[in-house]
């Protein structure tokens, strides 16, 4: 009864370079399926133009139209590694009439190694060694950036592997031997163990001055609009975000009709919150573009399969969504005494997980404007303890302290939540 594990995932490549890849995913459903496939999908650098899926609880059928982003073509992209990570968070292929979602409940989180890297700084060394993690599927979950008087960096980086081989040696001394290789003048020493309790001091929650906490996070929705004007240069238009909900059309069924700015991963976004608020998506479909903006429309059900008519829980969905499409990223620039600071915050998953790849996307806006990075810290932050009314908790907060002697740093201290330089490499 079943399928084949082979056609579980198909991947499709265009006739062309510039033709999208067609990645297909058939299994049984599992709930926040398509928000795991799509944060995997963004992990390897690729941007999805177009969405198709639908389920009926119990069995599922996606369609992914997807290109890879112009600055992620130096990164080797494996297609088979990527097929292979889509089919570990797939459901295995059972009998849809006994597939019982809790044999494939969520894993054990995945093991924390420390990379201990030491070189000779120069500028944009962050970034290339970020592009050769990324490239070798790990995600920096943590680390901590410390430069020198002498010129020297050590880079503590918190991994996780994509792959899940890291518990062999030939993975770890393979990393260690790349790293020293590509980095042959500059490399001092690599180290690559399993993290020990330093990683569970990286992990404890960080608290922020209230000051920042309000200037980074205090940008609220109005009721009558849902329209934001941050910082932004004359020529872009306003950033909308419309949500329609209709609990008519469908007996079993809410239809949200959304129509927003297209930004780069939209579509995690929408299923991030889904699956963090349990709502169901039964039939979905991500339209491609228009003149930037994107419609979707989206047939959702709560987890007893019904329509979602509780007015708070509609409010909080809509809130949610409209926040992400709006402030997918905060980003604030701080001035603490005579160092600049760079501070970056994304929304985490309930199960600990954060948009892929910011990390990499900060070093290589900063790395095109000349930036230095003098040191770098990760935290996670509380925000129920920060604001009493707050629509997610959990925050990963980036915090980049920057040297720009010799540089134009042309950003002005203060609140930016649409930041045009990080536009410059497709942030948004």
């Amino acid at each position: 009864m079943g399928i084949h594990a082979d056609d579980v995932v198909l991947i499709q490549q265009g006739n062309s370079p510039h033709d999208p890849t067609i990645v297909t995913v058939n299994c049984p459903d599992k709930s926040g399926l398509g928000c795991d496939l799509c944060r995997i999908i963004l992990e390897f650098g690729l941007h999805i133009t177009r969405a198709d899926f639908q389920t009926d609880g119990r069995w599922c059928y996606i369609v992914l139209w997807v290109v890879q982003l112009q600055h992620s073509n130096l990164l080797r992209l494996d297609w088979d590694s990527l097929k292979n990570r889509l089919l570990r968070v797939s459901p295995p292929c059972l009998t849809p009439l006994y597939y019982d979602q809790k044999l494939n409940g969520s894993s054990a989180a995945p093991s924390v190694y420390l990379l201990k890297f030491c070189c000779v700084d120069r500028k944009g060394l962050l970034h290339d060694v970020t592009e050769v993690l990324t490239e070798l599927e790990f995600t920096i979950q943590r680390l901590k950036v410390m430069t020198t008087p002498d010129g020297k960096v050590v880079d503590l980086f918190f991994i996780t592997d994509g792959r899940e081989l890291l518990h062999t040696k030939k993975r770890r001394d393979d990393t260690c031997g790349y790293l020293c290789d590509l980095f042959r003048e500059y490399c001092i020493g690599c180290e690559l163990q399993l993290a020990g309790p330093e990683c569970d001091n990286q992990r404890n929650l960080s608290s922020l001055p209230l000051a920042v906490a309000e200037e980074l996070f205090s940008c609220e929705l109005s009721e009558k609009e849902s329209c934001m004007q941050a910082l932004r240069t004359a020529t872009t238009s306003p950033k909308k975000a419309i949500v329609t909900v209709d609990n008519l059309l469908s007996p079993a069924h809410t239809l949200l009709q959304i129509q927003c700015v297209d930004q780069k991963g939209l579509f995690y976004d929408i299923l991030r919150i889904s699956k963090d608020l349990n709502i169901q998506v039964a039939y979905g479909r991500f339209s491609s573009s228009i003149k930037g903006y994107r419609n979707m429309d989206l047939f959702v059900q709560q987890t007893d399969g019904k329509k979602i008519l509780d007015p708070k829980l509609l409010d909080n969905l809509c809130s949610r969504l409209k926040e992400e499409m709006l402030h997918p990223l905060r980003v604030i620039i701080t001035n603490r005494g005579p160092d600049t600071e760079l501070l970056v915050a994304n929304p985490v998953e309930l199960c600990g997980k954060g948009r892929p790849r910011v990390f990499y996307d900060v070093t290589l806006a900063l790395k095109k404007l000349g930036t230095c990075i003098f040191s770098v810290g990760v935290q996670y932050l509380h925000l129920a303890y920060i604001f009493h009314n707050v629509l997610s908790n959990f925050t990963s907060l980036l915090i980049c302290r920057l040297k720009s002697e010799g540089t134009q740093l042309r950003i002005t201290s203060g609140k930016s939540t649409d930041s045009s330089w990080l536009k410059m490499v497709n942030f948004h």
